[in-house]
């Protein structure tokens, strides 16, 4: 089954001092590379969400939507911008700042998906959902639409609102490793091999 991504890069990033995450350098490459070059094999199309430094998104071949909210929503914003651009009926968001995500997230979330006849699938890891590590399916566009209008914005509440299954990763919990600040990028660069 073919599936579109989403990497989403449209946040305010203010515990990294307001600068665009997916543009922190690490090992000398922005980290969206890194997350797009594990992606890469896993999709059939790539989507990135970015809200800031536009031109340096596109400079990496990819579309690049903005969020259609005017006030920073969060990652429903991106959620909804790719069930609504999307070529393909299944559609994997992650986050641009975890650059070690799972070479078959995909994958096992598919096979979550399938196994279960749910329409979303969220990654877990040591008993930590990761509800912006997901699959779902573009049926679940209208029941996203009205919680937006709602003025509803967490993730997860909606997530379970719909059929959902989570998708244990605990073989691959470091893959879920957030770079929220310099200090985690820092401890991370460490950690890496050259």
């Amino acid at each position: 089954m073919s599936i579109s991504a989403i990497i989403l890069a449209g946040g305010r990033a203010t515990r990294m001092g307001g600068l665009d995450k997916g543009l922190v350098q690490l090992q000398q490459k922005p980290l969206i590379q890194h997350v797009i070059k594990r992606l890469k094999p896993q999709v059939d199309e790539i989507i990135i969400n970015a809200n800031r430094e536009i031109k340096q998104y596109q400079s990496l071949g990819y579309p690049v939507l903005c969020d259609e909210q005017a006030d920073f929503i969060g990652p429903l914003a991106g959620f909804s911008l790719v069930l609504k651009h999307a070529k393909h009926d299944h559609l994997l968001t992650v986050p641009c700042d975890s650059p070690l995500l799972p070479p078959d997230l995909a994958k096992r979330l598919m096979q979550g998906l399938v196994e279960n006849n749910a329409d979303i699938a969220v990654a877990k890891s040591d008993g930590n959902v990761h509800p912006v590590f997901s699959l779902c399916k573009k049926n679940v566009l209208p029941s996203l639409t009205a919680y937006i209008a709602n003025g509803e914005r967490r993730v997860s509440a909606w997530q379970k609102s719909q059929k959902y299954i989570e998708v244990d990763f605990t073989d691959a919990a470091d893959a879920f490793i957030n770079l929220n600040t310099f200090e985690d990028l820092s401890s991370l660069e460490l950690k890496l091999p050259n």
